[in-house]
């Protein structure tokens, strides 16, 4: 008999070979019918999976991530099934599961994948699927291995085969059909009931430009049908918050070939919007004791061979800049924190002078492959609300906490009130990834997570998702339609003021090492106006709209008065335009709705005879006839509504 532990911390005992859905069936049949893959011993292991030894055991349906997981990695191998039946002369190369759905990486040579043609894949996907064939794992020696790929003239296999251990390569069957797999599959085919292919995109093997740009076929499966329409639902509505299509209507920003790729230009509205977000972070981190600073875009090679950037990044960043010295060599800016720790070492610092808290949004650039670069959430030149928290071991804790304040504020403000919080460590079992001393990286661990106990904040700790010289403390917010996004992050750091000896001296007189926190709220402007946008729709907030209230005016004869209304607005520090233009009021109104300005003022004769206006609201209509002074209250008051003083 082995003894089985679940994850209530109960004891159960089974007879040696019992498999994970025997196990799931010994609960209950409901849970047999629902389970989709398992975790025994931290490791995934398949439904049919027999167990020969004590262990710890998780069972996972489709309510959760890692049953989601198995569902679409099992639909990917049937996706590439459906391929291959179509296209006998195709390679396959990879197809994982994603946060929502599958793909597969695809050579098909010269052929390009149509609209119809997807729809035929999905045909044959459901034909296969109803089927029911059972997934079935099998252990294959590397040189039976490389023969079945070398027979099949698949080269991309034979590659990924060529670097695995020999007694480590499994194959996954189902049907007629075997791929290279490592695990976690449904039992069979025919718990998929239903499968979208969304769309075709171009992707280079192993992720290299200079390699053969694959087929790349994105899709999305579910248990159920009903599942599948609410998703098609939501990527319509999706669609019309897409940030690229709301910053073009709203002339917010553009991209130009000429300047480059992923090298957003901001207009004037998304100027102004930046502006208006730059301030009310500012305003904050003034209360809050921080010093802006300001540092170049670029800096020696030797100041990221300190940091460590170069080791890590120095061949997927940019390339060096040679001046004419000879052996000068400059990099573009990829982070702020290493200009800012010379900032610090500009003069001795004593412990009654810390901490010291820099902010700046610098802006920095990250050489990102054009496959990857999708509007403003990813580019290769962003400004980072960055800031660096120079302190004592001692204040530390209090330090963390406050930047959680600042954080939770910004969100608050900005109308993301639902959100996840995760522990970022290090992987121990990768220790090349990350920089510094192993104690360092504990204490900093512990730091974060008393911090966040500490603020009641409900977090999940994930195992080497750290930044390479320290732990960090993400928040994933949820917008408007569910999505979650990563927004602030705060990173407690041992390492780079090592790397850089910076000290302050002591109440023993003699000299320590600072700790150091690397906190952004905002994460980069480029990437927050891009979800802000996506969240609201393009409806934001009063306060933060480049244009708060726009006159219409009826004809030519008015114009004197509207400009009179127009100059008294911006003397109360309200941000408006005058629509002068030769058209007709309904026109006009119209064009003011889907630039989702948050107010209009109709100025015609009637107005202009009584010393009122007429106003518009934003999605909500006529809300009546009034004096400027009185709308002028109306606004302050919207405002005062959307938005608290930090600390208040």
């Amino acid at each position: 008999m082995i003894k089985i532990k679940f994850p209530d911390n109960s004891l159960r005992s089974f007879k040696a070979g019992t498999t994970v859905l025997e196990v799931a069936q010994s609960i209950s049949e409901g849970l047999a019918r629902n389970v989709l893959s398992a975790k025994f011993n931290d490791h995934t292991v398949e439904t049919a999976t027999p167990l020969l030894k004590d262990g710890e055991i998780q069972l996972f349906t489709w309510n959760n991530e890692q049953g989601k997981n198995a569902f679409w990695h099992s639909s990917a191998h049937v996706l590439a099934q459906s391929i291959l039946a179509l296209y006998p002369d195709a390679k396959l190369t990879i197809g994982p599961a994603i946060e929502n759905g599958f793909y597969y990486d695809v050579d098909f040579g010269d052929h390009s994948i149509t609209e119809k043609e997807l729809k035929d894949l999905e045909k044959k996907f459901l034909e296969f699927a109803r089927q029911k064939f059972e997934f079935k794992m099998r252990g294959v020696s590397k040189k039976d291995a490389l023969d079945f790929y070398k027979k099949d003239k698949n080269p991309y296999k034979v590659e990924l085969i060529e670097n695995l251990d020999d007694g480590s390569i499994t194959f996954c069957d189902h049907a007629d059909f075997t791929d290279l797999c490592r695990g976690g599959h449904i039992p069979n085919t025919g718990l998929i009931k239903a499968v979208k292919l969304l769309n075709v995109a171009g992707a280079y093997w192993r992720g290299d430009e200079k390699n053969k740009q694959l087929t790349r076929i994105y899709g999305i499966s579910f248990p159920k049908q009903k599942e599948l329409t609410e998703y098609i639902e939501l990527l319509e509505e999706a669609k019309k918050r897409d940030h690229r299509k709301l910053g073009k209507e709203l002339e917010l920003f553009s991209f130009s070939q000429r300047v480059g790729q992923g090298l957003p230009l901001w207009l004037p509205k998304g100027a102004a919007l930046r502006e208006r977000l730059e301030g009310f972070l500012k305003e904050a981190q003034k209360k809050a004791g921080y010093e802006q600073v300001i540092s170049p875009h670029i800096g020696n090679k030797d100041l990221y061979i300190t940091s460590g950037h170069y080791e890590k990044y120095g061949d997927d960043s940019f390339q060096p800049i040679e001046t004419p010295a000879q052996g000068e060599t400059f990099l573009l800016k990829p982070m702020n924190c290493p200009h800012h720790c010379e900032i610090y070492k500009t003069k001795p610092w004593s412990y009654k002078e810390l901490p010291k808290r820099y902010a700046e949004f610098g802006t920095v650039y990250r050489y990102e492959q054009s496959g990857e670069l999708h509007g403003l959430t990813r580019v290769r030149g962003f400004t980072q609300d960055d800031a660096h928290i120079f302190c004592t071991p001692d204040q530390l804790d209090q330090e963390f906490k406050d930047v959680i304040d600042l954080v939770l504020y910004v969100f608050n403000s900005l109308g993301f009130n639902n959100f996840e919080s995760q522990v970022s460590i290090r992987d121990i079992k990768n220790p090349g990834k990350y920089i510094g001393d192993a104690k360092n990286w504990e204490k900093a661990e512990q730091s974060i997570i008393n911090a966040a106990e500490e603020k009641n904040l409900e977090f999940k700790i994930e195992e080497g998702e750290a930044a390479f010289y320290g732990p960090k403390l993400d928040f994933m917010v949820k917008d408007a339609i569910g999505r979650k996004w990563q927004l602030g992050t705060i990173q407690v750091d041992y390492n780079l003021p090592e790397r850089f000896d910076l000290t302050y001296k002591g109440s023993d007189n003699l000299f320590h090492r600072p700790v150091m926190i690397h906190r952004a709220p905002f994460g980069s402007l480029e990437r927050f106006v891009a979800i802000l946008l996506e969240h609201t729709a393009g409806n934001l907030p009063i306060w933060l709209a480049p244009t708060q209230v726009n006159l219409l005016c009826v004809s030519e004869k008015h114009e004197k008065y509207s400009k009179k209304v127009l100059n008294y607005l911006e003397n109360n520090e309200i941000r408006a335009s005058l629509d002068d233009r030769n058209e007709t009021i309904g026109k006009k109104i119209r064009e003011a709705e889907i630039s989702k300005v948050p107010f209009m003022l109709i100025i015609g004769e009637k107005e202009a005879k009584m010393n009122n206006v007429s106003v518009r609201k934003h999605r909500v209509g006529d809300i009546g006839l009034m004096g400027a002074e009185n709308f002028v209250n109306l606004i302050k008051e919207e405002i005062s509504k959307s938005i608290s003083k930090f600390g208040s």
